[in-house]
């Protein structure tokens, strides 16, 4: 497996509107544990990376039979999100912009 895939759990809901591509950004909120991941640049496995060469596995829960897709990260940013994506209005977040999906199982 590569270094650069950044593994991400997610509620079925936000899961199912990213795979159908309606759901173009993944909010985390801005606190100390993200803030070790997300800046700068993305950390995985205490290496860093430019955010556009990183790819996202996405689960749906952490039974071992889970649904999981692969999604391209276009950029990191900090922003406010969107209510209909499931941020808190008017609260800032680091904002993962997704690209490509590719459903793995």
């Amino acid at each position: 497996m590569t270094d650069n895939i950044l593994h991400l759990n997610l509620k079925k809901k936000w899961f199912d509107m990213i795979a159908s591509g309606e759901k173009k950004e993944e909010y985390r909120e801005m606190k100390t544990y993200w803030s070790r991941i997300f800046g700068p640049g993305i950390r995985i496995k205490k290496k860093v990376f430019y955010p556009s060469d990183v790819t996202i596995c996405f689960s749906n829960g952490y039974a071992e039979n889970r649904r999981q897709m692969l999604v391209e990260c276009k950029y990191l940013s900090t922003k406010i999100g969107k209510p209909e994506w499931g941020a808190v209005p008017n609260q800032c977040y680091y904002v993962l912009s997704l690209g490509k999906v590719q459903i793995i199982n």
